[in-house]
This record gives structure tokens, C-alpha cells and sequence, in this order.
């Protein structure tokens, strides 16, 4: 077992870690029996996923263990200087050792689906606030490009002169949700716009929504609860593109959730698209529901989860942004928009870390 020997995060995930080894041990075993295909893939990438955290785990038990033997051995004159120096080196190289392991099991935790909707819409603001958001869209698949993460444009409206209305992506990878898991909220711009002609600065918003994409399993639709019509796909100015009617509206009946899109040319492709939007919102509908029933789990880094509330400015004449959730600034705002963002992700992550271990000590997640 791992000691509880104060307040450490180590010590606090303790009985989390220990239900981690005896996971895997579970895993070792089973796999030497005979599997069923299936079930097979899915120990094995069960193993892969918690394999490093383990690893960490036995690490750190073996440094304790030569701590602990190091401490024995001080009293024998002839291995004092030894196990002097030997508790000296283990006893520095445990604080790293620990902090690797904490990041390592919530980073674990937090691996998230490899596939998000990523959702943009311009808020107030008019045509600022719809040119901002096409920005907003262009940093986040530029920082999805830069993680090697695949995207792909699902639905679209409201361009014109570099802006957008509404944009619908799927981003596809691992990483997806670690990168984008804290950007749901409010985006404010702060910049003198070019068509400013007395240099006022102007107030701008749209809005971010990241949904993890759900699968067919998780998210079973009945045919009876779909309202499926057709339509011509538009265009800017809302001239009719299409002669035939391509573009799809699906209407989920009992919630009364509406998705379309009309990006494809394809009636199939367009309404498979719709289906996995409306997968992901119905998700997220469940998801925010059980959030709600649970209050207390609520009170973390990222607020209350209402889309509504304001969690980043972007301030151009000040070269500044700013995440109102941690209270922290960060300049270079030209590289941010270019999809540099990790040391905003890092910092809220880490803000969130040490949000969670509170929790954790006190039995409340």
C-alpha cells in the first residue's frame, strides 16, 4: 500500500493510486486466460492507458522502501555514511518523483474522448463580433494543426469579409480534449476596428462550446424521435447554391434540439454530420443535467458551466489576454491568435490540479 505520511497530493490520491495497482493486477490476470477477442483490445488498451501511471507507482514505492532501509541502516556504525548519503539522494529525487506522478495519474484521468465538437458563434458586436469570431475559429485550428490533431469543418453560416457567424467543427486525436476541454465560455475582444475611423476601441464577444463527440453506443437515437427535412443549401447573401436539396435539418423531437448542415454536397454525408452534432449536444445536454444534480461537483476551476459567462478578454492595444477564471494575464497576443495557447492550457490545468486535490482530500470528488 502507499503510506499516508501527511498532506501531500501523493498521499491524498493514495487510495486512488492503490485501486489503480490492483486494477492492473486485475488486467494481468485475466489477460492469461482465454479472452474473447473483444473484451481482449479492450484490456489491452486499458493496460496502455494506466501502464505509465503504474510504472510511477511501483517507482515511488521502491524509493520510499530505500529511504526506509537507509534509515535502519544509520545505526550500524560501518554503513552510517552510506545510508546517509543513499536517504540524501532518494529524499531529494522523491519531490520530482511525486509531482510526476500526480500529473501523470490526473493527466490519465483527464485523457478525455479523442474526438470534441467544437462550436463558435458570434455574440454581440455586429460585424466586429462575427470577424472575431472567424479569428477565434482560425486560432483553434491553427493550434490543432499544431498538435496534430485532425479538423474538419462540419457546418458553417454567416461568412463574409474574414467572418463568421457559426462555425461547427470535429477535431480528432488524442489530445483533442486536453487541449480544448477549457475554452466553453464567454471570448471578449477588446480593439480598434478597421472600420473605426475616429480609433475608438470597441467591445466585441462570441461564444465557445467544446462537446465531447459521442459514439452511436453512447448516444442511442430512435428514428420515431427524428423530424429529417431537406432543404437547398445557401450561400452568401442567401442565394440558393444547390438546385437540388442537399442540405439537411434534423430536429430532435423530444428535446426540441435542431442541427443542420448544408457543407456537403451529399444528402447522406450532410445528414450523417447533423446526426454527429446532435450526438455530441444530447451528450452534453445529459452530461450538464447530472451537474447540475450534483452542485457540489460543480464548484470547480472552470465555473458554474453556464456558456454565458465571461472567461477570457483579449485585449489588442494592450497586447494582452486575460483568463478571468484563474485571474492570470498572458502578452504575445499575435502568437496566441495563431494557435500558441499552451501556456494558458498549462496554467489552467495546473490551477485545476491543485482544485481537484482540495476536492479529493475532502471526499468530495
Amino acid at each position: 500500500m502507499i503510506p499516508s505520511d501527511g498532506a501531500r497530493p501523493v498521499t491524498v490520491l493514495a487510495p486512488r493510486l492503490n485501486a489503480l495497482l490492483a486494477r492492473m493486477e486485475a488486467i494481468e490476470a485475466r489477460l492469461l486466460e482465454a479472452v474473447p477477442p473483444p473484451e481482449l483490445a479492450a484490456l489491452m488498451k486499458e493496460r496502455g492507458r494506466i501502464a505509465p501511471v503504474v510504472a510511477l507507482v511501483h517507482e515511488h514505492r521502491r524509493l520510499l522502501q530505500e529511504i526506509e532501509d537507509a534509515r535502519g541502516l544509520a545505526a550500524d556504525p560501518a554503513f552510517a555514511a552510506l545510508a546517509e548519503e543513499t536517504r540524501a539522494r532518494a529524499e531529494q529525487e522523491l519531490p520530482q518523483l511525486e509531482s510526476r506522478l500526480v500529473a501523470q495519474f490526473l493527466e490519465e484521468a483527464d485523457a478525455g474522448p479523442e474526438g470534441v465538437i467544437l462550436e463558435v458563434r458570434a455574440g454581440t458586436g455586429g460585424e466586429e463580433a462575427a470577424l472575431f469570431a472567424g479569428e477565434l475559429v482560425r486560432m483553434y485550428v491553427r493550434a490543432c494543426e499544431r498538435h496534430g490533431l485532425q479538423v474538419e469543418v462540419l457546418d458553417e453560416s454567416g461568412r463574409s469579409m474574414g467572418g463568421v457567424r457559426e462555425a461547427v467543427l470535429s477535431v480528432a486525436g488524442a489530445g483533442a480534449w486536453k487541449l480544448l476541454r477549457f475554452e466553453s465560455g464567454g471570448h471578449r475582444v477588446q480593439r480598434v476596428p478597421a472600420t473605426e475611423a475616429a480609433g475608438r476601441v470597441h467591445t466585441s464577444a462570441a461564444t465557445v462550446a467544446v462537446l465531447p463527440e459521442a459514439s452511436a453506443a453512447e448516444i442511442v437515437i430512435a428514428d420515431a424521435d427524428l423530424r429529417i427535412e431537406a432543404f437547398r443549401s445557401s450561400g452568401p447573401g442567401g442565394q440558393n447554391v444547390n438546385k437540388t436539396s442537399t442540405a439537411i435539418r434534423i430536429t430532435h423531437i423530444p428535446t426540441g434540439l435542431a442541427v443542420s448542415c448544408q457543407d456537403e454536397k451529399s444528402q447522406s454525408r450532410n445528414k450523417d454530420r447533423a446526426l454527429k452534432v446532435l450526438r455530441a449536444r444530447l451528450l452534453d445536454q445529459e452530461e450538464q443535467r447530472l451537474h447540475a444534480a450534483r452542485t457540489h461537483a460543480r464548484r470547480v476551476l472552470i465555473g458554474s458551466g453556464d456558456r454565458s459567462e465571461r472567461i477570457r478578454t483579449y485585449n489588442f492595444p494592450q497586447d494582452r489576454v486575460t483568463d478571468h477564471r484563474i485571474g492570470a494575464s498572458f502578452h504575445a497576443l499575435p502568437s496566441i491568435m495563431e494557435g500558441d495557447f499552451d501556456d494558458i492550457v498549462a496554467a489552467l490545468a495546473a490551477s485545476e490540479t491543485a482544485e481537484r486535490l482540495k476536492r479529493i482530500a475532502l471526499g468530495e470528488a
